[in-house]
């Protein structure tokens, strides 16, 4: 199974949360480093399906945790982040929606760097 690579090359800049400047470079950091962790899960779970889905659980976590951290628009968009990874699951009998799932991160990640604009 094919995961895209999401970009989070324009998290550049400072965004607003709880009325002080938030680094979105950390936030860009911590980020990729829990897709880079999720992807890697992905790849070696290519002979177990549900080992996805644990992936998903474990990325959505740490997502969630990050996002504690802030409010307004980049909690929310971290939170759908973690949403969409959670609700990851396989089903054997329609891969396309395994696969229609995977490919709504790369918006996910766009709402974060809409946020951080």
């Amino acid at each position: 199974m094919t995961i895209a690579t999401l970009s989070l090359a324009g998290l550049t800049t400072a965004c607003g949360a709880l009325g002080n400047a938030v680094d979105c470079n950390k936030v860009a950091t911590e980020v990729s480093k829990i897709m880079t962790e999720f992807n890697g899960s992905v790849t070696k779970a290519a002979t177990d399906p549900k080992a996805l889905e644990s992936a998903g659980d474990e990325a959505a976590a740490k997502v969630k945790s990050l996002a504690a951290d802030y409010d307004g628009e980049l909690a929310a968009a971290l939170n759908d982040l973690a949403s969409g990874l959670d609700g990851i699951k396989v089903d054997a009998s329609n891969p396309s929606a395994t696969m229609d799932s995977m490919q709504k991160m790369q918006g996910f990640v766009t709402k974060i760097q809409s946020a951080c604009s």
